[in-house]
Formats: structure tokens, C-alpha cells, sequence
């Protein structure tokens, strides 16, 4: 595991973006709490994470590389368009899929809805620069409290990614749940 500061991330952000994209394992920060995640096209990366989680079957949301690959793969009627203009943010949209090709199988169970985030952090400007999505979720095991620092992450996890983007302590809670497809609005 490879510890880096913002400043050495930066730096190093050629790097970085050639790992994410061959499927390594990032601890990252997002604009609520840190997150875990890999290439969301990558079946094998995935069942990884979902192993180091103990995360079940359950989906996967991702961080979107931007707006336009949303519009590209999802369906975007009048209310997930309002939500969609509030993005970059603290919310996860629940929206249909258009084109399942767009990510693995394996982040969501080959369901027709996916859960996106654009977060509002520096470093999903390196996510959009590298052109994937980005499986995100949170730095815990299935059912705990989401790392907020690394003083309370999990060793089990941390001993098992590649990469900890580290900025200090996040003081956010987890985003705000927005299913596009019923309307639904849920706060954690």
C-alpha cells in the first residue's frame, strides 16, 4: 500500500490515473468521507474490493468522469435533470441505464439503475482526467461506520488496497441518495 498526500497525488497524477485504470485499489477522498474504489469496467478489480469489504451482492454506485458520460449512458428525464445540474455534490443520483456496456456487470449486478456521484473534491478531477467510472464507496466493512480518518479505517482495508489519498480528517456524512426513477429523496 502506497500512502500519498494531495500534493504528492498531484504530482504523481500520470501515474495514478495509469493505475486506476489497470484495476488498483484506491482509498480517496471525496467532498463527504473517503472512499474506496476501483475501475468500475473491470470485473476482477471489483470482485477484489467486494472481498476486502465483505460487501455482498449488493450494487455498487460509481464516480461519473463527468456530466456528459451521464447524459451518454443514462436516461435523463425532467427531474433527474434538476438533480443532474446540482452536481458536482453531495449526492448519489439513482438513474436508469441507457447502456449497460458502460461499466462491469459486477458493479451492479446487471441491473438496470445505477447509483453516480460527481463529488465536489480535488480529486475527482484526476477521475474525470482518466475517463473511467470509479466504483465509490464507503471505507468501511459491510455495516460499519465509514472512515473519516485513518486513524479509524480499518486495517483489514487498508492492508489490502494499493493506494490511500490521504488529506486528514473528514468531518462529512455519507451523500444524500436521489432516486431519479421514483422521485425518492433519502438522507443517511
Amino acid at each position: 500500500m502506497l500512502l500519498l498526500t494531495r500534493e504528492q497525488t498531484l504530482s504523481k497524477k500520470e501515474i495514478v490515473i495509469e493505475e486506476m485504470k489497470k484495476g488498483k485499489i484506491f482509498i480517496y477522498p471525496t467532498d463527504t468521507v473517503y472512499g474506496l474504489g476501483c475501475n468500475a469496467l473491470l470485473s476482477d478489480s471489483i470482485k477484489k474490493l467486494r472481498n476486502i469489504k465483505n460487501r455482498d451482492a449488493r450494487p455498487f454506485s460509481i464516480i461519473a468522469p463527468n456530466k456528459e458520460w451521464i447524459i451518454k449512458n443514462c436516461e435523463v428525464e425532467e427531474f433527474a435533470k434538476k438533480w443532474l445540474n446540482k452536481i458536482p455534490g453531495k449526492y448519489t443520483l439513482i438513474m436508469k441505464l441507457k447502456n449497460k456496456e458502460c461499466i462491469s456487470n459486477e458493479t451492479n449486478n446487471s441491473l438496470d439503475n445505477l447509483g453516480i456521484r460527481i463529488p465536489d473534491n480535488w480529486f475527482n478531477k484526476i477521475i474525470s482526467e482518466a475517463e473511467i467510472p470509479f466504483i465509490t464507496t464507503s471505507v468501511n466493512l459491510q455495516g460499519g461506520s465509514p472512515m473519516t480518518s485513518l486513524a479509524d479505517a480499518n486495517e483489514k482495508i487498508k492492508n489490502n488496497v494499493d493506494y490511500i489519498i490521504y488529506e486528514g480528517e473528514k468531518k462529512g456524512k455519507p451523500s444524500a441518495i436521489i432516486n431519479t426513477t421514483t422521485q425518492e429523496i433519502m438522507r443517511r
